[in-house]
């Protein structure tokens, strides 16, 4: 896999974004496979096709590339996306696509990593204030994707500061947490607020530490009276996915 830009595809143009936009779908259509079924290569989808740039021709997956120019290797910034609304509608229909998130520099990419689809949730995606009356596109409303509302599980390294993992090792990590996927929205975000709260914790935990949290998952989840039940219930679930250990006693830990 070679980490360099054809910086060749961009002469004559002069915008910046145009010609990140234009080195970067490039790179990844030459140079990357799919991540679930490990076929050698993905094609770009239809041009304008909402939420999804590219296609496995194998196992119909689809894919976004969101991209910046950096040597930040956390994914932890907001990263400017298209239409609200669109968005939204998107990955709302459990249909979603999966993303790359692209870091690079100096025309070559530093870090990529693939995050799931199953870990799409309206709350990672942040309305951007409307466009003024005033300009072109008055009344527009942009999104934004909050990375670090996305737990560090889900983002999965392809590339990591420059050294490319091998793909059977990406295969592998994908499916171990894609098997996470749920079948509503709603179990969505609580995998994902469980999974952030794990990660907030020790490597070892215990079933109170868990329960400390009470009042902020009551906060992003106020229909649900039984929130201690709940908790119980993601632990298990995480469990059976071999995300973290029940190792007795009320204690757990991660895997």
């Amino acid at each position: 896999m070679n980490l360099r830009f054809d910086t060749s595809l961009t002469e004559g143009y002069k915008s910046a974004s145009q010609i990140a936009r234009i080195l970067t779908e490039d790179w990844l259509a030459r140079n990357m496979y799919c991540p679930i079924c490990g076929n050698v290569s993905i094609r770009r989808a239809e041009p304008n096709a909402p939420v999804k740039d590219y296609i496995c021709e194998n196992c119909k997956a689809q894919y976004e590339l969101k991209s910046k120019k950096t040597e930040d290797e956390s994914f932890q910034s907001t990263v400017a996306d298209g239409v609200y609304r669109t968005m939204i509608s998107r990955i709302t229909s459990l249909d979603n696509p999966s993303f790359f998130f692209m870091h690079y520099n100096r025309y070559e990419v530093n870090n990529l990593v693939i995050v799931p689809k199953c870990f799409f949730t309206p709350s990672v995606i942040e309305k951007r204030k409307a466009l003024a009356d005033t300009a072109r596109r008055a009344g527009w409303e942009g999104c934004n994707i909050l990375m670090r509302e996305i737990p560090t599980t889900a983002k999965i390294p392809i590339i990591r500061n420059g050294f490319v993992l091998p793909i059977h090792d990406v295969v592998s990590q994908y499916h171990r947490i894609f098997n996470l996927q749920t079948k509503s929205i709603e179990s969505r975000g609580w995998l994902m607020d469980t999974l952030h709260i794990v990660e907030r914790l020790d490597e070892t935990f215990n079933l109170n530490q868990m329960y400390a949290f009470v009042e902020e998952l009551k906060q992003k989840h106020p229909a649900n009276n039984h929130i201690q039940d709940k908790i119980r219930q993601q632990l298990q679930f995480l469990r059976d996915k071999g995300i973290i250990e029940f190792k007795g006693h009320g204690i757990y830990k991660r895997i």
